[in-house]
């Protein structure tokens, strides 16, 4: 019996590995048809948001099951209950990669974005989508080093919404209102997407530790003999 409840809190993990994978396939290709004005590819990726919700759904109901029948305490609760607020966090990426695809469609046949930010918002694309995969190694490994590092990660996506801000904002700027609320956006989707990535890695900080991310302060090497 205690075998199969931990397999179940095993698959629970496997799942939040699935959801991790595939939100950031999800903004990669957003990314790409933003970028590249693909009308087919954006309704893909917005069309492939439900598989992110069922499997948060899914995940819901096992885990509210699982509290219900095995009353788990300790350790189990709190990967039980830290599971079902990073799959939040998970599904959250997924709406925001269909954001950034719905904005895609919205504004075919051109691209939404002015050929002078491609560059900028490519590597915010590139960089959400290693936050998040970062973040599905820590699910899978518990590294809590790992964990705290992606915090530090998260700072060059802060820097590139920046930049991203200080375009719209420059005299300079001749692309019109409507380009400058999409710009505004998407720089928004892209920033709230790593966000959510350095909150699932928090959140593996207080599953293994018990402590709070800012909270926790990792012990220092023993010295050598």
């Amino acid at each position: 019996m205690r075998d199969a409840y931990h397999e179940e809190l095993d698959s629970i993990g496997d799942s939040l590995v699935e959801m991790a994978r595939l939100v950031g396939s999800a903004m990669g290709r957003a990314t790409t048809a933003l970028l590249d004005a693909d009308l087919e590819l954006a309704e893909s990726v917005i069309a492939a948001d439900a598989k992110v919700n069922d499997l948060h759904h899914a995940l819901e109901d096992r885990a509210i099951a699982l509290l219900a029948r095995q009353q788990p305490v300790a350790t189990d609760l709190r990967i039980v209950v830290t599971s079902l607020r990073m799959s939040a966090d998970l599904e959250r990426c997924g709406d925001l990669a269909r954001h950034v695809a719905k904005v895609a469609r919205l504004r075919y046949p051109q691209s939404a974005v002015p050929g002078d930010l491609h560059p900028t918002v490519l590597e915010m694309g590139q960089l959400a989508q290693r936050l998040v995969a970062k973040a599905g190694q820590v699910i899978a490994t518990k590294d809590v080093d790992a964990a705290l590092q992606l915090e530090r990660d998260d700072d060059a996506m802060d820097q590139l919404h920046r930049e991203l801000f200080q375009h719209l904002i420059d005299d300079r700027w001749q692309h019109g209102i409507e380009t400058g609320v999409d710009v505004t956006l998407i720089g928004r989707y892209y920033e709230r997407f790593a966000d959510h990535a350095v909150s699932v890695a928090k959140r593996v900080v207080y599953l293994v530790t018990g402590e709070h991310a800012g909270d926790y302060v990792p012990e220092e090497p023993l010295p050598a003999e």
